[in-house]
């Protein structure tokens, strides 16, 4: 195997917010203390334990991205989430260059914080963000302060992090297309690199998703939350971050590198409860609740729970769906005549850059990427 990256997944936070339906738990849930610094300790432990066992997996490979998310991985002691950093290139081996990523809640973190982060070896950080606007983060059930995103990506830069990304939604019940223009302004306005805005998706079995169901709620129309997507990107580009995938973009040379290897179908090894691994093209998933992966990690190292084969025609979906989704698109070499039959439609009515299709290549327009799941579609049926 010549690159694997590793997803670390750390399963806490210190409350559920209404929309999520990620694989993380609050103390509460778990009838833990709310200091987790134990629970880090340990944790990590069982982290590093797993990582045994992928590398009797996988044999030697260079690691080029490392990325913590959650939950909220800045809960657990910095020094902890080193111990994994170095227990990786101790295994493997790290790239020099090797982009290693940290998702973080603003409230969580002080300058001091930030500086033992970046001393364990971080070099990127993501703060969540969401809005500037208090009472879109009150219909989220976000907990920060605004105020905190400012200090937090002003401590980042200061204390060495060079690349600051951050994560907005748009689409919130009663949040104004002028409520999204202040977000997307101040954003702007941080010491940042890059932006992933992502429109808010209804979950079943969240807080939001019941609200919804029972009409307490009622989401914006798609119409809404398409002019919101436009506006980011128009504002976006003009400041200085390109576009390279649909719901990222970046100042040039600050892309993801990690989330790359996703959409480019990478070999990636998830490390924690319920992360999720992709090895050519096989994927395994792990036990999801913390309480099992500790029990299965302790016995065997082993805490998978579950594996699938991609199947040829399997494959290649995927891999349409993800490509389609970068600026640089797909060769139309590479598809079929059936696939490509309903392309010519798409691009007269502009969907598609006529300039890429002239060099061979299918990219979205701008008004193409608003109906990216139609045209996949149609190159699929």
């Amino acid at each position: 195997m010549n690159n694997l990256a590793f997803y670390v997944h750390i399963p806490y936070c210190v409350r559920r917010c209404g929309y999520c339906d990620f694989n993380t738990y609050t103390p509460a849930e778990l009838s833990i203390s709310s200091d987790l610094s134990s629970t880090s300790r340990t944790y990590i432990d069982l982290l590093i334990k797993e990582l045994e066992f992928a590398h009797q997996t996988t044999g030697t490979a260079k690691v080029p991205t490392i990325f913590f998310g959650g939950g909220t991985p800045t809960l657990m002691e910095s020094s902890d989430l080193g111990r994994v950093i170095q227990a990786i290139s101790v295994k493997y081996e790290l790239a020099p260059d090797a982009e290693i990523t940290t998702e973080a809640n603003p409230d969580t973190v002080t300058k001091e914080k930030l500086a033992a982060l970046r001393e364990a070896g971080f070099n990127r950080i993501s703060f969540g963000m969401q809005s500037a606007v208090p009472h879109v983060l009150k219909s989220l059930d976000r907990t920060h302060n605004p105020e905190n995103v400012f200090k937090a990506t002003t401590w980042a830069r200061e204390v060495g992090f060079n690349e600051v990304s951050v994560d907005l939604i748009y689409g919130t019940a009663g949040e104004s297309l002028a409520d999204w223009e202040l977000t997307i302004d101040t954003a702007l306005s941080l010491p940042i690199s890059h932006i992933s805005a992502y429109a808010l998706i209804v979950e079943s079995g969240t807080k939001l998703g019941a609200q919804v169901k029972r009409g307490e709620i009622t989401m914006p129309d798609d119409d809404q939350t398409a002019d919101k997507y436009l506006l980011a990107d128009s504002k976006f580009i003009a400041a200085g971050f390109d576009w390279y995938e649909l719901s990222n973009w970046s100042k040039p040379g600050s892309e993801c590198r990690h989330n790359m290897a996703y959409w480019n179908g990478d070999n990636w090894w998830g490390l924690g409860a319920g992360a999720h691994s992709h090895l050519d093209g096989r994927r395994f998933w792990n036990v999801k609740h913390p309480a099992a992966y500790t029990q299965k990690t302790l016995e065997s190292g082993n805490p998978m729970q579950d594996q699938e084969i991609l199947t040829a025609d399997e494959a290649r979906s995927e891999e349409i769906m993800l490509q389609i989704r970068l600026a640089t698109g797909l060769a139309l070499e590479s598809l079929s005549a059936s696939e490509a039959k309903s392309l010519p439609g798409f691009l007269a009515d502009g969907y598609l850059l006529s300039t890429a299709w002239e060099q061979g290549r299918l990219v979205l327009s701008q008004s193409g990427r608003l109906i990216a799941d139609r045209i996949v579609r149609e190159i699929l049926v």
